[in-house]
């Protein structure tokens, strides 16, 4: 990447290899960077991940429906992750396949199959900011976190579930976000994410992102069990469990192919 198109990316190179920058930035918003760039470089190593997953949809009114999703994804050096989410129930669900492709500079490569039309749909960048199957994730909530993605300013020390966490102010980047900005709460000792607030387009409060339930692997990564998106706009939420975990299986390229999407099961 040209340096001159993406200057961060020389804060971000020396960050990944060197020992934690943030005691020694200076502005908020070079503080903000180094801290952002602390959390990806503390989860780096973990090479390919599985997991299943229990997607609850709620109405304004509470009304409740469950699907069931198994997750694989892969790190990929030098780029973004790769994620392949399948969902098995229910029914009327079952087979539908989401394919992504993040990259850390750029429009993200995301694909959805949907077996009643027994085709692949590729997610336009202008769609990005879309609900995805009729959750409160948009699709660009399910992109990696790649440092590039957006600009950053520190803002303030807070009290949140893990202790005490610093409170970034994220920028996104790409034109096509559905989002102004995102304020981001990372606990000071581990560097984990606890809450994320997103605002609209029109900078109004949209939603907010908590996790909960951490979970350690391999003596390194931090997995959170539950994750629960609210929309302040409209009353819905959707709810992520997590469960079975696996690490280091074995993925490959391979296994995250766009053509093999009708296949996944």
């Amino acid at each position: 990447m040209n340096l001159l198109i993406n200057p961060l990316k020389s804060v971000l190179i020396a960050a990944l290899v060197s020992a934690p920058m943030v005691a020694l930035a200076e502005t908020p918003e070079e503080k903000g960077m180094a801290i952002s760039v602390e959390s990806k470089k503390r989860d780096l190593g973990w090479q390919d991940m599985q997991a299943e997953m229990n997607m609850v949809l709620r109405n304004k009114q509470g009304q409740e429906s469950i699907r069931e999703i198994r997750m694989k994804s892969l790190e990929i050096n030098g780029d973004g992750d790769k994620s392949l989410s399948v969902f098995d129930k229910p029914r009327d669900v079952k087979g539908t396949a989401f394919l992504s492709f993040s990259h850390p500079v750029g429009a993200d490569d995301q694909w959805l199959y949907l077996p009643a039309l027994k085709r692949v749909k590729r997610i336009a960048s202008r769609n990005k900011s879309g609900p995805f199957m009729g959750s409160e994730f948009a699709y660009e909530d399910l992109s990696s976190f790649e440092v590039e993605k957006y600009t950053y300013k520190y803002l303030r020390d807070d009290a949140c579930e893990g202790g005490t966490c610093f409170v970034v102010e994220q920028y996104p980047v790409d034109k096509n976000s559905g989002y102004t900005r995102r304020l981001v709460w990372l606990d000071q000792s581990e560097y984990r994410i606890w809450k994320i607030d997103f605002f609209d387009r029109k900078n109004s409060p949209l939603k907010t992102l908590t996790y909960h339930d951490y979970q350690q692997y391999l003596g390194k990564h931090w997995r959170s069990d539950l994750m629960k998106m609210v929309n302040h706009q409209t009353g819905k939420s959707t709810d992520l469990s997590w469960k079975s975990y696996q690490f280091k299986t074995g993925l490959s390229d391979k296994d995250f192919n766009k053509n093999s999407l009708k296949r996944a099961r």
